[in-house]
């Protein structure tokens, strides 16, 4: 699907400069640089590590704790957030390249096709949220280009094609009565109840489930064979626009793990009382602020997609809280 109008559209010099950030991050894959672009060391510091790494015949991470000039946890902060950002996002990477060169066209949100509009129970009964509190204590930047998420646009795709056929009508027909009990309820309750009905479906891997290790699920086929926390995510996700949660007030947000050193997907639902956080691992849905072991890599809805940084010191709160 191409762009809307048939002109290029102005490049968005805020978005370039949030992009070519993330293109050094990619580019320094070294712990050294990547410790030196962080303020944890000094280009003489690592000069000087490096000359002794060599001689000992030590890894670099191991000597510098050895020598106390960083701590295990700089070391092992820094190697996750590399690992992550590049599972999560290397499809951004390849965004970032075309789009930092002013050549990337703009995805907009209405090129996504809106399967959840087709089931909507009522039309968007609330207001949209006035204001967003950062996630989990983040900074984040926003854009609207979707184009680098093929596996968010492509489920709304085969979401899409799935309603036009008959496969998944037993499926839909069931979830809309479930939801239609649901209906004039606040969101923060509403946002609740969907938690619960959706936390009792399957955890299933998608390697399990569809012989991929990274397959972002249809709510219908979530529905019919359970999956894992992006498909719990984007089920609730769908059942809330269903019920007239408006877009901005929905993310699907992936983050960071930091008990168990992996990368997660949740749902947040800006709520009057807060951001609340709709997780597959935690059985009732809670507020954010509750929540201190998860550090946020990026969230997504229709309209846009928003990158996540973390303070050094609300990582060091985060680390703490987590061991």
């Amino acid at each position: 699907m191409g762009a809307h109008g048939g002109h290029m559209q102005k490049p968005d010099h805020r978005q370039n400069g949030i992009f070519s950030k993330l293109q050094a991050r990619f580019r320094k894959n070294r712990l050294g640089e990547l410790l030196v672009q962080d303020g944890v060391l000094t280009p003489s510091q690592l000069h000087q590590a490096l000359k002794e790494s060599r001689d000992s015949g030590l890894q670099l991470g191991q000597l510098l704790i050895r020598n106390r000039i960083v701590s295990t946890y700089e070391v092992r902060r820094t190697l996750l957030e590399q690992f992550t950002v590049r599972c999560m996002m290397a499809g951004v990477a390849v965004f970032i390249s075309v789009s930092s060169m002013g050549m990337a066209k703009q995805a907009k949100a209405g090129q996504i096709q809106d399967a959840t509009a087709r089931i909507s129970l009522v039309q968007t009964s609330f207001q949209k949220a006035a204001f967003h509190p950062k996630l989990f204590g983040a900074t984040e930047k926003r854009s609207t280009s979707l184009k680098a998420f093929d596996k968010w646009t492509g489920m709304f795709d085969r979401f899409n094609a799935s309603l036009n056929s008959s496969s998944g009508s037993p499926e839909i027909t069931q979830f809309r009565s479930d939801l239609a009990k649901l209906k004039g309820l606040p969101i923060n309750k509403m946002a609740s109840a969907v938690n619960d009905m959706m936390n009792k479906k399957r955890y299933v891997t998608d390697k399990a489930n569809y012989g991929k290790t990274d397959y972002w699920a249809t709510p219908v086929e979530f529905l019919k064979k359970g999956g894992d926390c992006e498909d719990f995510a984007i089920a609730k996700y769908t059942a809330l626009r269903a019920l007239g949660v408006p877009e901005n007030r929905l993310r699907v947000a992936i983050v960071q793990d930091l008990q168990k050193n992996i990368p997660h997907a949740v749902l947040i639902v800006y709520t009057d009382q807060g951001p609340m956080l709709l997780d597959n691992q935690i059985k009732t849905a809670i507020n954010v602020d509750k929540v201190s072991h998860y550090k946020p890599i990026f969230s997504i809805n229709q309209d846009a997609w928003w990158l996540h940084t973390m303070p050094k010191n609300g990582l060091t709160r985060m680390a703490s809280a987590a061991q």
